[in-house]
């Protein structure tokens, strides 16, 4: 595949994963092996646009028989929300190729003929196989590409499988404690503050403290019980009031962006246009 094309589909993942607003503060390349390329980058993402810490596949279609699948994981930084680490991994064309068409294509949660994005959650023992295949080391350079190998192969068999999991199998045990009343209120507790606040938009890490809550389990239910993640409810919510302000107040772009807290205007029509399909000058009375 050409490096052209390599490159554009890594910026077509990363900027669908994290948005185009993310800065790249550095990147470190993994070699692993002539079919699998991995990296460690390091994002800065503005504060009215962060996802959720969780794993994503996005799989290419090339030409007839030929795929570049990329998995992408999301990492923030204890020190600070907005600093976070990407984790990628590359399985190009030359690794699929080892295997036959009807044995790629059989029995998958996705369609290899048209370009894909899924996300899958990312657990400790996911986490613990990405700090083995960033830290890898080794005097003998075949030993070593053959255990990342191995680990790079022991992610891509567990995104699959999670992602061939039924919904309704995987989401009752992960959510057991919305059964307490105490834990559905704390996350009624967050819906209430998102809403109350859209003009300053909370991180899951202010909002978990707020409710006394785990993050994880935070996100988690959510997710079971409204059918959105965090930052998928918290912009739906500043986009109709966006909405709202431009067609019936006549307010201008400059001014709702203030209004709901955006860091520019930038940040705004980005936002308004990911939701919406439109700019926000498109609306204005």
């Amino acid at each position: 595949m050409p490096a052209i094309a390599k490159t554009k589909i890594i910026i077509d993942a990363l900027e669908s994963f994290l948005g185009a607003d993310a800065r790249i503060a550095g990147t470190e390349i993994i070699p692993v092996s002539n079919g699998i390329q991995a990296q460690r980058i390091r994002v800065c993402l503005p504060d009215d646009t962060l996802p959720e810490d969780e794993g994503k596949l996005y799989l290419f279609p090339i030409e007839e028989h030929r795929f570049c699948l990329q998995l992408c994981y999301l990492r923030y930084d204890d020190a600070s929300s907005t600093n976070a680490t990407v984790s990628t991994l590359r399985f190009l064309p030359s690794f699929f190729d080892q295997y036959p068409p009807e044995m790629l294509v059989a029995g998958q949660p996705f369609m290899f003929q048209q370009i894909t994005e899924q996300q899958f959650p990312v657990s400790a023992h996911v986490q613990s196989l990405l700090a083995q295949l960033e830290k890898a080391s080794g005097a003998n350079p075949l030993l070593l590409s053959l255990q990342q190998t191995e680990t790079a192969l022991h992610l891509l068999r567990s995104a699959l499988a999670s992602l061939s999991v039924p919904v309704t199998d995987s989401q009752v045990p992960a959510c057991r404690f919305l059964a307490h009343d105490s834990e559905r209120e704390k996350i009624l507790a967050a819906r209430l503050i998102i809403e109350q606040h859209i003009d300053q938009p909370h991180t899951i890490r202010e909002l978990s403290r707020k409710v006394a809550m785990n993050e994880c389990y935070l996100k988690k239910g959510f997710k079971a019980l409204f059918g959105k993640t965090i930052h998928e409810y918290q912009q739906e919510l500043r986009i109709a009031k966006a909405k709202e302000l431009l067609q019936v107040q006549g307010l201008s772009v400059t001014d709702v962006a203030n209004t709901l807290g955006y860091s520019s205007i930038s940040h705004f029509s980005t936002a308004f246009k990911r939701v919406t399909g439109l700019k926000p000058c498109e609306l204005l009375a």
